[in-house]
């Protein structure tokens, strides 16, 4: 009987059943080729910013529109030409009121509310119901939504042995998690349901996790 025999190529060092790859490493998973190697440094995830195209284009379309109109006025009376009856009305009504009456005021406190709260909204990045996630690659940026992470937290619950009922409120801090038990102490209940939880958030890979609110309680007593 002859043995089976190997040939090799010149250089080739590889013993049988053994393939060479493109760096020079031998081995038999060596012909898949160089694979991708997790970078050790982790980009900060933020939140995510809110695009308000629709409400920034009908702001700019009313700022637009109001400024022509003005300008149009103005340009008019520069030719002569009277100004138009409701910026006469206007300046007549202005001319009149007083800055100490109530309304007055009051116009003014809610125009200045408006104006701060616009301010606010335009330094705030928005999308408050998607929770950025963990950014091990700083070239992947993903975003879990509350109700898909209440959704597995809510099934991992439901795994507990006892729990009957769960109901899960997801914030961006902190995660509410009320269940009812209809068999076990609720301690163990309570007990088991920790961990469950904690385990789950854990797997979400949240940037920032929230923190876990449990209660157990009992289902309320039917009456007969």
């Amino acid at each position: 009987m002859t043995e089976p025999t190997h040939r090799t190529a010149p250089g080739d060092t590889s013993g049988p059943g053994e393939t060479s790859g493109p760096d020079g490493t031998s081995g038999p998973d060596a012909a898949a080729g160089p694979f991708l190697v997790p970078s050790p440094k982790k980009a900060k995830a933020g939140r995510f910013w809110s695009g308000r195209r629709i409400p920034a284009a009908l702001l700019a379309a009313a700022v637009l529109g109001g400024a022509g109109i003005l300008l149009y006025d103005i340009a008019a009376v520069r030719a002569d030409r009277p100004a138009m009856r409701w910026r006469r009305v206007t300046a007549d009504r202005l001319a009149e009121w007083r800055l100490e009456e109530p309304w007055v005021l009051a116009a003014a406190a809610a125009v200045a509310l408006l104006g701060l709260c616009l301010l606010v909204i335009a330094a705030t990045p928005g999308l408050r119901a998607l929770l950025p996630m963990r950014r091990d690659d700083p070239a992947v940026r993903a975003g879990l939504t509350r109700d898909a992470a209440a959704l597995v937290l809510r099934d991992r619950a439901m795994e507990v042995p006892g729990v009957q009922s769960v109901r899960v409120r997801m914030r961006r801090r902190k995660v509410s998690v009320r269940a009812r038990a209809h068999f076990r102490e609720l301690d163990d209940v309570r007990t088991d349901l920790d961990g469950a939880i904690d385990a789950a958030i854990a797997e979400l890979g949240l940037a920032k996790p929230p923190s876990p609110s449990v209660r157990v309680s009992r289902p309320p007593a039917r009456k007969r």
